[in-house]
């Protein structure tokens, strides 16, 4: 929340900054992106909005295939498996476009701003920036990107965006699909207005990893809230988180402050360090 008003803060001094030192930006050669971005009805949290969560078909190599059904085995005793949603560790690109929770888009010149109340803030560099030759590595990666007109008719209509730079667990979706651990993730999307109805945004994905044998393509649709009565919810991870993970094991804690375990015949955790507080 506080990032958003800190945007909203810096476009209003860009507008009424003193003509002295004030920046001209024509915001009417881009395109709407305004407004509040919500996942269509009937779509839930998986990450191709075709398929259903956890019967993605992704096209894993056999070594990350193997890993994610051993990941699917351990969700299934109650573990959290290869989603490390539980420890409050960010979702980070690609998963963090399925939007949880609504999305708002901010557009500004040199940079564009994509917010929600769930995950941390992405930014998109449009301010024709090369590469790096270091990227430090981030969740979300690092986002350049470039606006570009398609129709040629003098506006823009689709931001084109490349994102590398990762550190890892990433995954794409809660069934827990996950992406290689040596971070080299190349991501591509196309994000433009639906030319059908101008509230629905599509973005074009697609993603290269080591973890697949082929880039994964998917288009996810978001639609704008009309409502004039917009409500934003923020949410943050580590309220009231009940998951505990010691060593490489999960726990949860009770509502009465006991900690329990997730699965069946789990073992408690070592209280070695705990042997003089005992006697």
């Amino acid at each position: 929340m506080f990032f958003r008003t800190l945007i909203v803060t810096a476009v209003a001094a860009i507008s009424f900054a003193s003509t002295a030192h004030a920046q001209v930006v024509d915001f009417s050669k881009y395109p709407d992106f305004s407004g509040q971005w919500k996942r269509p009805d009937g779509v839930g949290i998986q990450w191709d909005q075709s398929k259903p969560l956890g019967k993605q078909q992704a096209p894993l190599t056999p070594e990350y295939q193997a890993r994610y059904e051993a990941n699917l085995k351990d969700q299934a005793l109650g573990g959290q498996g290869d989603d490390t949603t539980g420890q409050c560790i960010p979702h980070g690109m690609p998963r963090v476009m399925t939007i949880v929770y609504p999305m708002e888009i901010v557009i500004m010149p040199k940079t564009t701003y994509i917010l929600t109340d769930y995950t941390v803030p992405r930014r998109i560099f449009t301010d024709g920036r090369d590469w790096p030759k270091e990227v430090e590595p981030t969740f979300n990666g690092l986002s350049i990107g470039k606006w570009v007109d398609p129709d040629a008719n003098g506006r823009f209509s689709t931001l084109e965006v490349e994102t590398r730079g990762f550190k890892s667990p990433r995954t794409y979706e809660a069934s827990g699909i996950r992406l290689h651990d040596d971070g080299k993730t190349v991501i591509k999307e196309r994000i433009y207005i639906d030319k059908a109805n101008k509230d629905v945004l599509i973005d074009e994905i697609t993603t290269t990893d080591n973890a697949l044998t082929r880039p994964w393509s998917v288009t996810k649709r978001y639609v704008r809230e009309t409502s004039p009565n917009i409500v934003w919810h923020f949410n943050d991870c580590a309220e009231n988180n009940q998951h505990v993970y010691i060593g490489k094991e999960s726990y949860f804690v009770t509502a009465d402050g006991f900690l329990m375990p997730v699965k069946k015949g789990q073992q408690p955790p070592d209280l070695r360090y705990f042997g003089e507080a005992r006697k």
